[in-house]
Parts: C-alpha cells; sequence; structure tokens
C-alpha cells in the first residue's frame, strides 16, 4: 500500500472549520499580518539565543559555573560542541554575566590539546577557582583520550587574570594510580570543606574519589564513597548553604531511565558523603527523591555571589527533518542528544533544608514589554472556567522569547489540566505539559503530543481514502516529578521561553526544563480534562 501524508500543521478544534495544507504554505511570511488568525506558523529559532544562551555556532555542554570576586560576575565555562568536531575536541568557552539572563562571550578560554597523542587531546568536565593565597585562578579539568591506557585523567592550568592560562603539564592525576578506573576518572570539583582545607572529589566508575589540599598545589588522596548504587553519577558539585552541606549530581551515565540532576543534603560535608551508603533511605524529604528538573536539564552545578546561588544545566537540541520528529526525540530509549543551550535557575532553599528550582529575577524583569492577550478560540470555556473533557481556551500568538504568568485553580483533588504550545486551528499534532494526578495529594508534569493529522492513503484497488493519525499521547523520557498537589488546589504558573527552550515553574516547588520546537509565532493553550478549571491572571511579556 502506498501512503502519502499531507502535512497539515494543524489540530482538531471542536468549533472551528478544518482545513488542510501543506507544512510549506505556512512559511514565515513577514508581510502577512497574524495577529488576528489562529493557523500554524512555521517558525525556526534564531542563531543564537539570548536568555538560555546559545553560541552562534555550535552548543554547550556541560557548564562550570564560577563566580569571579574580582570582577563581580559569574563566569560559566561550557564544552565547546560542535555538529562536527575535528580529532581534538570539546575546548573550554565561557561567558560572563552578573545575572544569570544576560551574557558575554568569552570566547574560547582553555584550548585542547595539540595533537592526539597528549592526554586532554580532548577535554572534560572540571571547575574553575581563585585562590587568593596565591592570587591565581585555577582550572582543574579532565583529559580525555580514548587512544591512551589512561583515558581519563585530571590535569589543570593557572592563570593570573582569568585571560591568558598556563597548563601545568608537570601535574597529573592518574585514577589507576590510587586503585580507580582508567577509563571513567572525570569531572573534579574543588570546594572548601569543614576544616578549612580544598578538597576535590573526582567521578569514577560507581565511586566519587576524594583528595585535599591546603596549598592547591600539592594533593592527597584521603578516600572514596559511593554512588547511587549501580548508577554513575557525573558532575559533582559540593557547597555550604546556610545551615546545609549539599551535593548536586547528575544521574543517568549507564541509566537512562533516571537521567535527571538530584541532589542530596547534610548538617555537615562528613554526613553528606554518608548519605550515599543507603541513598534510598537519605533521601531528602522533599517528595521526589532530590529530583530538581526533567530529563532536559543536565549537567547541573551550581556558583553563589554570596546572596543568591544559581545553577546552570543544558537543554539538549533534538533532531528530525520535521518539527514532529524533533518533538518527540527525547531520546526514551537511550541518551538524548549531548548539549544544546544553557538554563540557569535560581536555587530555592526551603525551611527545611530541602532544594526547589526557582525563576531568576533578571530573567523576569528582562521580559518587561506586556502583551495584549485574548482568547481566540475556545470549547467549553466561559468567563475564565473551562469545563468538561477537551475544554480548551486558545490565547494569542506567542512571540520568539515570551513570559507567560497564569493562575489555574482546580475545583478538586483529581482535575487534571495541561498547558499547550505549538497549537494552531487547523488539523496537526500539539504539545501539551500535562499536570497530572499522580494520586489524590501529588502530580507530576508529563509531556504529551496530542492532535490528530489526516493521511490520505491509495487502498488495494487504488483508492484515495482517508484516515486520522493521532499524536503518540505521553511521550516516555521527557516527564517530571512528583510534587505535592497544593493544599488549596492553585497553581501559580510561569514560563519562560527563549526560541525552542522553555522554562515551567509551579509554586516554587516544581520547575520543569523542556524543548518544544514551533513555540514562537504560534497560540498557545490552557485545556482541561475532565472536571473544571478556573484560569485567571493570564499575562504574556515579552522582550
Amino acid at each position: 500500500m502506498k501512503t502519502m501524508i499531507y502535512s497539515v500543521f494543524a489540530l482538531m478544534l471542536s468549533a472551528t472549520v478544518l482545513t488542510a495544507c501543506s507544512e510549506d504554505d505556512y512559511s514565515a511570511d513577514p508581510a502577512k499580518d497574524w495577529a488576528g488568525t489562529t493557523n500554524f506558523f512555521l517558525s525556526a529559532d534564531e542563531a543564537g539565543f539570548g536568555t538560555y544562551y546559545l553560541p552562534a555556532i555550535g552548543r554547550c555542554g556541560d557548564p562550570m559555573p564560577f563566580y569571579d570576586q574580582k570582577a563581580g560576575e559569574f563566569k560559566v565555562l561550557y564544552l565547546q560542541e560542535y555538529d562536527n568536531n575535528g580529532p581534538c575536541y570539546h575546548p573550554f568557552w565561557g561567558v560572563s554575566t552578573k545575572d544569570g539572563a544576560n551574557y558575554h562571550s568569552l570566547g574560547e578560554v582553555l584550548p585542547t590539546g595539540r595533537s592526539t597523542k597528549e592526554a586532554d587531546a580532548s577535554l572534560g568536565t572540571g571547575c574553575a577557582v581563585y585562590n587568593e593565597q596565591d592570587g591565581l585562578y585555577y582550572i582543574y579539568y579532565t583529559g580525555h583520550n580514548v587512544l591512551l591506557q589512561d583515558v581519563e585523567v585530571v590535569m589543570r592550568a593557572t592563570s593570573p587574570d582569568f585571560k591568558t592560562w598556563t597548563k601545568d603539564n608537570t601535574w597529573v592525576l592518574r585514577g589507576q594510580e590510587y586503585g580507580y578506573s582508567a577509563t571513567d576518572f572525570r569531572d573534579p570539583q574543588v570546594f572548601r570543606a569543614d576544616d578549612g582545607l580544598w578538597h576535590m572529589v573526582i567521578a569514577s566508575n560507581l565511586r566519587f574519589a576524594e583528595f585535599k589540599s591546603s596549598d592547591m598545589k600539592t594533593w592527597e588522596h584521603v578516600g572514596q564513597f559511593p554512588m547511587v548504587w549501580d548508577r554513575m553519577c557525573e558532575c559533582p558539585d559540593i557547597f555550604q548553604m546556610g545551615d546545609y552541606w549539599y551535593l548536586v549530581y547528575s544521574e543517568g551515565y549507564r541509566a537512562d531511565w533516571s537521567r535527571k540532576v538530584k541532589y542530596m543534603m547534610a548538617t555537615t560535608y562528613e554526613g553528606l558523603k554518608a548519605c550515599f551508603n543507603d541513598p534510598g533511605a537519605n533521601w531528602p524529604k522533599d517528595g521526589h527523591e532530590g529530583v530538581l528538573d526533567s530529563r532536559a536539564f543536565y549537567a547541573g552545578k551550581t556558583a553563589s555571589n554570596g546572596t543568591d546561588r544559581y545553577i546552570w544545566g543544558w537543554s539538549p537540541y533534538r533532531s528530525g527533518a520535521t518539527i514532529h520528529e524533533k518533538n518527540v526525540n527525547v531520546g526514551a530509549e537511550g541518551e538524548p542528544n549531548w548539549s544544546g543551550a544553557l538554563v540557569c535557575h535560581k536555587i530555592v532553599q526551603h525551611a527545611d533544608g530541602t532544594l526547589s528550582l526557582g525563576e531568576v529575577p533578571a530573567i523576569k524583569a528582562k521580559y518587561n514589554n506586556e502583551q495584549a492577550v485574548s482568547v481566540m478560540a475556545s470549547n467549553g470555556y466561559s468567563n475564565g472556567t473551562l469545563s468538561g473533557d477537551d475544554a480548551y481556551a486558545l490565547y494569542t500568538r506567542l512571540g520568539s522569547h515570551n513570559h507567560i504568568s497564569l493562575t489555574v485553580k482546580t475545583s478538586n483533588n483529581w482535575d487534571k489540566f495541561g498547558i499547550s504550545l505549538a497549537r494552531s486551528t487547523d488539523i496537526d499534532y500539539y504539545y501539551t505539559m500535562v499536570v497530572n494526578p499522580e494520586d489524590e495529594n501529588h502530580r507530576k508534569v508529563n509531556f504529551e503530543q496530542e492532535g490528530y493529522r489526516i493521511v490520505r492513503e491509495l487502498d488495494e484497488n487504488g483508492k484515495e481514502v482517508e484516515k486520522k493519525v493521532y499524536g503518540k499521547g505521553f511521550v516516555a523520557g521527557i516527564d517530571g516529578y512528583w510534587f505535592q498537589r497544593p493544599a488549596d488546589n492553585v497553581y501559580h504558573i510561569d514560563i519562560y521561553t527563549d526560541n525552542s527552550v522553555l522554562v515551567m515553574y509551579i509554586n516554587d516547588v516544581c520547575a520543569y526544563t523542556q524543548r518544544i520546537y514551533g513555540i514562537q509565532k504560534n497560540c498557545w493553550s490552557v485545556n482541561n480534562y475532565g472536571g473544571s478549571i478556573t484560569v485567571s491572571d493570564v499575562k504574556v511579556s515579552q522582550y
């Protein structure tokens, strides 16, 4: 049977006349007035992102944030990724920012080795610190070379000004010399512990290796502590905040289903390490085992200016010939694409010491151009209330950079609602973040492809027939994590978008990063799935 699919970038809205058209019919047309229409607009990402930073060429991997007190700014190093890396790849590039919302490129900060014979032919994650004792900046980093016996080693470079760096070729840590893996020995993190000394924690095969130093030059091996059961944990980040010590880590290498950024907490550094002796008994008492975000935020590490602490991670790009292929290609059956755009959150510390991720104040301030918002189409909607199955309110088109804020109140403890993006009044797929009741008192954000497409097929007799092909519904691998249902059933929601990258915050207890292609210049909706919800205070601001 020969199948012909007519791409129709649309969706089913019961009160709207449906027509089919080609994807290309709605390509970007600056001469057309789109404000009063609700059909699909085939939008594309800008070359570089301004809020969730993306370099004009290539992508960001594994951020390494550092607060430079001398300069009064954050510097975020990252592994520079290209579509076609050379034999020596992933040099450290960097950006500077004072607020986590606006960035200045530092260009290449630390180059790779010059040949495939060197231990740092390729660079892996590390950290930057400033040592007041000798007035030098230090970068400790991973040297990676699959052609050598020691595939991964820890190396360092120094600089008096964070501009000119000198690699210390006389110093290297080799895991095998201390009983660790020669293949997995990476991501060094340096910090001061309770004893006032410098400590370095390195990720190895199912263990964290620990070293200490008084002068940042000579390091002594002081032991190890386990990871989470049989899961390799990457990018450790250890810090003290108030009365608690925290270890933020990325869990998921060789455990794809759990690939998220998480944390452990304790009142002392030694107690923090002891948490990993029995992780299940020592998860933070936050109701979601220390998970901080979705699977679209990885390799998160933090830095503090002394007042606020922020975390940076990367949101992966997705492959596919159309936005529909990209939006469901989340890597559910394996690792997602490596590298993407830098996403920054503010660390929120609650009274009991548990953490969540929240809005960055400067990002909120950046989206300061409020837009007119109206309901363009609806079903089951009246005066702010959505009632019944498949009820929705479709709102005005978005721009390339949007802050959507709204309040949703559910009528009972089981109501289910969602927010859809890349939606139109044509027949086609659209993409929904569903706030799903996992039980009466807990919620989780699920990602779903909804709507349908019209497919015309030639049957055995050569006659053309039509059928509906529905979206795949729940998309495995990009759902969120459990959080407590608000006692009053009121959800305060803020969504920030920068081209195809978005972050949604709910009540300061849930952060959900996602990548959805086709957000910009298209409509969006709030949906109800049975029962009823009340939607209020809907605002959209842009920059």
